[in-house]
């Protein structure tokens, strides 16, 4: 059942059935950023950790096409993606919500959209007893850094990498 999420968008819970959907928004949201087409990774990451424990929500524009043959709307492509898992505090072992993707398509970015969605996850965090809400991001993901930061999220820690070459 979808509720409003604001004017002209609704949201609603997707499901494990959704597997191949949400693939294909991280892969947007991976390619965006690192210009690479190959990620089969990404199959292997949702099927290991989506579940009914780790929510996925989805945002579509309201009042789509009706169908020729019936005046029920025909449903939507989904313009929005929200995956939210479950984390361990490492300094204080609470459980808490942890954003595992957050995508809005470039068509339908800078409308409020992003903020409207962790407005939503913080409420749902917080109906659930979470005390903070935790994600990870691209330094070189400025937009996303600065909703975020708008959002009053700060650093906690940095996730530090380093390449290794080996010659063969």
């Amino acid at each position: 059942m979808a509720e409003q999420l604001l004017p002209g968008y609704c949201i609603r819970r997707g499901s494990t059935l959704d597997r191949a959907l949400l693939v294909k928004f991280m892969q947007r949201t991976y390619q965006q950023i690192s210009q690479k087409h190959d990620l089969p990774h990404l199959v292997h990451t949702v099927e290991q950790y989506l579940s009914t424990e780790t929510p996925l929500w989805w945002v579509e524009e309201e009042g789509g096409a009706t169908s020729s043959i019936s005046t029920l709307p025909l449903p939507t492509p989904p313009i929005a993606c929200l995956w939210v898992g479950n984390v361990i505090d490492q300094v204080f072992g609470d459980r808490h919500a942890n954003i595992f993707l957050l995508y809005v398509v470039p068509e339908h970015r800078r409308r409020g959209i992003g903020t409207a969605l962790m407005r939503y996850v913080e409420n749902w965090a917080t109906c659930r007893g979470d005390r903070q809400i935790g994600l990870q991001v691209f330094e070189s993901n400025t937009a996303a850094l600065n909703l975020y930061n708008h959002q009053g999220y700060q650093t906690q820690s940095l996730w530090m990498v380093k390449s290794l070459h080996t010659d063969k």
